[in-house]
């Protein structure tokens, strides 16, 4: 019997491991059937061990958005055109002047690469 290639995530070097593998095939400019289901496999792991260690604590998503912006050295006009909104949307969503729309949160999901869930919390509205 063969051994599997890749294994539930038990430890931080293996899960640095994988993503550093997700991250050499996702860049692969073609992409077989076999390639995209080991994109899908490692993806699956890489989400149960960050769901299972999330170090990011339960934060209202506008202070997500200022933590990952900073992480990826990202202005507020760097999401005008990541979102695809006017400067005036974005400036309100990061002064706590307006919620999330389902595209946004979706957008900044797939952007930073995080679940939409972490966007789609209450967040306090200040007037």
């Amino acid at each position: 019997m063969s051994s599997l290639k890749y294994k539930v995530v038990k430890s931080k070097r293996q899960y640095s491991q994988y993503c550093s593998i997700l991250e050499q095939l996702v860049s692969e400019p073609r992409k077989s059937s076999e390639l995209t289901d080991e994109i899908e496999l490692l993806t699956v792991l890489i989400e149960k061990w960050d769901q299972d260690h999330s170090s990011m604590p339960e934060t209202d998503p506008i202070s997500l958005i200022h933590s990952l912006m900073k992480d990826h050295n990202l202005k507020a006009k760097d999401l005008v055109d990541i979102l695809n909104v006017s400067k005036g949307l974005v400036s309100d969503i990061l002064n706590y002047k307006k919620g999330l729309s389902k595209d946004v949160i979706k957008t900044l999901a797939d952007y930073f690469k995080v679940s939409q869930e972490a966007f789609n919390r209450p967040i306090p509205i200040r007037k």
